[in-house]
């Protein structure tokens, strides 16, 4: 107990987010237990993050197929009740590192992730969730398919038998400037209608969106997941 009791601040960060989280959902008359939160726990140790699960955090997200992996390994003969997201940008030779074991990829942005996602999760014997990573601000340094893209690139991710798209994911700019948020977020929002209707589907229900500095205006616009690392865990040490 002890040793969870240095790791206190990680719960009570959290807690906090979860009733910002709530309070927001009811503002805008929305149920709160649709939005998840998801604890970005990249750079963070195995044991961060088992301190942290100890105390009642369950979803974590993570960034780097190689560090997730080790992640993966220091858990498989503890118990515990992690799920698992996978939330940055991925490359098909690393998909490797993540099967079986993840809950949702929110990054699938190409036909070729895809088909090496689906092949893995056919060896596996399991259906994969995927969200689409969709470019809102048009920044270079993003991945994420062109928004006038996304059409084609859905049409094609519905084809793979062995994958379940079930909503969209976007990066937002970071900026002070709340309306550059709103923008990006409600194009996501409407990006999700459009695909519905156009597509004669209504499987995509989620929207990954929102970080720790414009999670709530992303609540405002639709997300159901919102993706919160340094407001829960600390600021981040990149040097180690």
């Amino acid at each position: 107990m002890e040793e969870l009791n240095q790791y206190n601040y990680i719960i009570d960060n959290f807690n906090q987010i979860r009733q910002r989280v709530r309070n927001k959902a009811e503002e805008e008359y929305r149920n709160p237990g649709e939005i998840r939160i998801v604890a970005v726990s990249k750079t963070f140790s195995s044991e961060v993050v088992k301190a942290a699960n100890d105390l009642g955090i369950f979803i974590f997200g993570e960034n780097y197929a190689q560090e997730l992996r080790d992640k993966l390994q220091f858990f498989a003969d503890k118990t515990n009740r992690i799920e698992w997201h996978f939330i940055g940008h991925l490359q098909s030779n690393k998909v490797k590192y993540l099967m079986p074991h993840i809950r949702l990829i929110h990054s699938v942005d190409s036909v070729e992730l895809a088909d090496e996602i689906n092949k893995r999760a056919i060896s596996h014997n399991k259906v994969q969730n995927i969200l689409m990573q969709v470019n809102t601000s048009g920044e270079e340094s993003k991945s994420g398919v062109e928004p006038e893209k996304a059409q084609n690139l859905a049409k094609e991710l519905l084809q793979f038998p062995n994958l379940n798209l079930i909503g969209l994911m976007t990066i937002g700019t970071f900026s002070d400037d709340e309306r550059i948020s709103r923008k990006e977020f409600s194009m996501l929002r409407n990006l999700k209608t459009e695909l519905n209707q156009t597509l004669g589907i209504d499987k995509l229900r989620e929207l990954s969106m929102g970080m720790s500095h414009d999670f709530e205006i992303a609540i405002e616009e639709g997300a159901t997941i919102v993706r919160i690392g340094t407001s829960i865990f600390g600021n981040r040490n990149y040097t180690k």
